[in-house]
């Protein structure tokens, strides 16, 4: 028995787009779904108890962060992830391989693994498929990420060509060292950039291993929207449709549907609590910045078509006072609006599947939240 199964619901006539259910060992959720980012072992400023008032079925934690504080020893002796931080549903944990070519300014790579040094102090670091496995199993999440090689945008076709041969390879070191196969699945990440052949064969190599789940790596990086969706189309054909797909870092409103429409299952992205710090909010009109001057005297919700905690209960002029003022009750409720907001969203595509309007739903959003004007401003 796998630790992660994949449920078929129902595929829109309209669109192709998959309505299913994930089962892992902390319960089960629906997809398409928005996974919130608590990177550190919290979603920023929101509690556990919040997250389950607004439906978050699973969120996502990362490795390399937790392995740097407070290690992975001290959350596997508080018994993993879910116990450690009070949270009996879904965990999904990064490889920590984003975060090793994103964050360090001195990395070698190897085909053992990644030299690089702590983001924090500077401190040398390596991180190995078999250390990122082992971090992982000990932090107990239902779902872990094979380690992978993540190539910057633009890259050349030779560069991507030998990270795509290495990351395949470094899979099959992540499945071999994968100690807890019986209660944690491990997904594998499907790279080459914008190259339909690299795709493909990196899609080939995975497929071959295996995994309960595969995800697709290397997009929401600097290229364009139609890069992005073209090579989605082609390499989401190539994943089995008895195994659920995962876009990783992607969470603007306009992805999200986009990626459903081409067969996605999972996303996450850090981009709702981003924004929400600075004041920036998702509504059902399009893109609000709270500190404004003419919201000063603004005494409506946030979104007048939500029904979040922040928007029942609190202004437009309040919230931008406590943001103005730089007080973490301003940045709590901007981050519970942002969340629940991406979360409804996916609610509405999963209801738009189930009736086979998706491509309506598409458009009826796109049309209101301005995303059809020329020079559209996104997030």
């Amino acid at each position: 028995m796998t630790a992660i199964r994949y449920e078929l619901i129902k595929t829109c006539k309209q669109t192709g787009a998959r309505l299913g259910k994930v089962h892992t060992p902390h319960g089960s959720f629906e997809t398409p779904v928005f996974m919130p980012v608590g990177t550190l072992a919290t979603v920023k400023t929101m509690s556990p108890e919040e997250l389950v008032e607004m439906g978050a079925g699973i969120i996502l934690s990362n490795t390399y962060h937790l392995w740097l504080r407070p290690g992975h020893e001290i959350v596997e002796e508080a018994g993993g992830l879910h116990s450690f931080m009070n949270w009996d549903r879904s965990i999904l944990t990064d490889s920590g391989g984003f975060q090793v070519f994103s964050l360090s300014d001195f990395r070698k790579i190897e085909e053992e693994g990644v030299h690089f040094r702590n983001h924090l102090n500077g401190d040398k670091l390596f991180l190995s498929p078999e250390k990122a496995m082992h971090i992982q199993n000990s932090l107990g999440s239902d779902i872990m990420m094979a380690f992978d090689e993540c190539p910057p945008f633009p890259a050349t076709y030779d560069y991507m060509k030998q990270s795509v041969e290495r990351t395949s390879r470094w899979a099959e070191r992540c499945l071999n060292a994968h100690q807890r196969p019986q209660d944690q699945g491990l997904f594998g990440i499907v790279q080459g950039g914008e190259y339909s052949e690299l795709r493909k064969q990196s899609a080939k190599d995975l497929v071959s291993l295996d995994f309960p789940g595969y995800a697709i790596g290397g997009l929401s990086v600097g290229e364009p929207k139609d890069i992005m969706n073209r090579v989605l189309e082609e390499t989401t054909p190539l994943l089995p449709s008895s195994k659920p797909r995962y876009l990783m870092g992607v969470g603007s409103p306009d992805s999200l549907i986009d990626g459903a429409i081409r067969g996605v299952d999972m996303f996450d992205c850090v981009l709702p609590t981003r924004i929400a710090r600075n004041g920036t909010l998702m509504t059902s009109n399009g893109r609000l910045v709270v500190k404004n001057a003419k919201y000063a005297r603004d005494f409506g919700p946030i979104d007048e078509n939500c029904d979040c905690h922040t928007c029942r209960n609190y202004s437009r002029a309040y919230i931008r006072h406590l943001v103005k003022c730089d007080e973490t009750f301003g940045i709590r409720l901007t981050t519970y609006h942002n969340l629940y907001f991406l979360l409804k969203l996916m609610e509405q595509v999963r209801q738009a599947i189930r009736e086979d309007r998706l491509g309506d739903f598409r458009e009826e959003f796109f049309e209101r939240y301005g995303f059809n004007k020329p020079n559209a401003k996104n997030f």
